[in-house]
């Protein structure tokens, strides 16, 4: 039988691979929308601040987006003083040309994180996912942090359409720290090529 290039792809996501030596693996929680909000606001309402950069690749046209969404935490609530940063890799407005166009992984220089009680099960969390209630099918299958940098590894490529389908777009995935935002130079993960640098915004750590 033979294998789709986005299946050969996944096939080689789901290999086990060596940890990167110092890195440190995150806990990784499933909410819902809008739940997650009454973290940061005792309304479970929160006004965000939105960035999107395009992502432009020799292997696609149209263009995929990184989506970096922030918003500060409100006096009484759990992330007060805080600001929640959250994800979401779109490829839903690009071609592929030839076999796939697909990102893998994402890279953030976030700094410190601030662990809070996401899903009310359990020790205080590292990173959410918002698998209910928002856009988006793709989540994390790890998320590893080596001193001030983290590396999001999504759990199966996020490809824009090609012969075996639409494009396709991550769920917001978040996280918390006690620094303001900040405009960053990300890099994306992109299989056949080097990191590619993207703008996102993160704490100013």
């Amino acid at each position: 039988m033979r294998m789709s290039a986005r299946e050969l792809l996944l096939g080689m996501m789901l290999c086990p691979v060596a940890g990167v030596a110092g890195a440190a693996s995150l806990s990784i929680v499933t909410v819902s929308a809008p739940e997650i909000n009454c973290i940061y606001e005792t309304d479970c309402t929160v006004t965000v601040t939105d960035t999107v950069a395009n992502i432009t690749l020799p292997s696609m046209t149209g263009h995929g987006r990184l989506q970096s969404r922030t918003f500060a935490g409100q006096a009484g609530a759990p992330a007060a003083g805080k600001t929640g940063y959250e994800y979401r890799l779109d490829m839903t407005q690009a071609t592929a040309i030839g076999d796939v166009a697909c990102v893998t992984g994402l890279e953030v220089n976030f700094g410190p994180i601030t662990k809070l009680q996401y899903n009310k099960i359990g020790p205080v969390d590292d990173v959410f996912v918002i698998t209910k209630g928002g856009l988006g099918s793709i989540g994390l299958a790890s998320a590893e942090q080596d001193r001030n940098i983290i590396t999001f590894t999504f759990s199966q490529p996020v490809c824009a359409a090609d012969t075996s389908g639409p494009g396709k777009t991550t769920y917001f995935f978040g996280l918390t720290s006690a620094h303001v935002p900040k405009g960053i130079v990300a890099k994306i993960e992109v299989p056949a090529f080097d990191p590619v640098d993207i703008k996102a915004r993160a704490p100013d750590h």
